[in-house]
C-alpha cells in the first residue's frame, strides 16, 4: 500500500515529546525564578537594615563627644535598632560605637551590627 500526499509532517508521538520537554523546562524555569524572587526580597531587607545601622553610625558621629547616649527604637515595625555607646577608660578619651539593626526572615532573627571607635 502507498501513501498519497506529503510524509513531511511530524507523527503524534513527536508532538508529544516536544510538548513534555517544553513543559518540563518552563517548571524548571518557574522553580528558579521563585527562588530568585525570595533571595531578591531577602537581599532588600539586608539592604534596608545596613542602611539603618549606617544612617545611625552616622548621626551619632555627627553629635558631640559628651551628648552621645545609648538607645534604641522600631523602623516600620519590622526593624529593631539598637545603638550601645560605651566609654572607654577616661585616660583614652575614647568611645566604642556600636550599631545593631535585628529582623526576622522565615522565622530566624537575623542582624547587621556595625562598630566603631570616636575620640573626643
Amino acid at each position: 500500500m502507498q501513501r498519497i500526499g506529503n510524509n513531511s509532517g511530524f507523527t503524534l508521538i513527536e508532538v508529544l515529546i516536544a510538548m513534555f520537554l517544553l513543559v518540563t523546562a518552563l517548571l524548571g524555569t518557574a522553580a528558579v525564578t521563585t527562588t530568585v524572587i525570595q533571595g531578591n526580597a531577602f537581599s532588600n531587607r539586608m539592604t534596608l537594615a545596613t542602611t539603618l545601622a549606617q544612617d545611625k553610625m552616622e548621626e551619632l558621629r555627627g553629635t558631640s563627644y559628651s551628648d552621645m547616649t545609648s538607645g534604641s527604637d522600631t523602623h516600620n515595625s519590622i526593624y529593631d535598632r539598637t545603638w550601645t555607646v560605651t566609654f572607654d577608660s577616661p585616660s583614652t578619651d575614647a568611645a566604642t560605637v556600636e550599631v545593631a539593626v535585628a529582623f526576622s526572615w522565615k522565622g530566624e532573627n537575623r542582624t547587621v551590627s556595625i562598630a566603631t571607635i570616636r575620640s573626643k
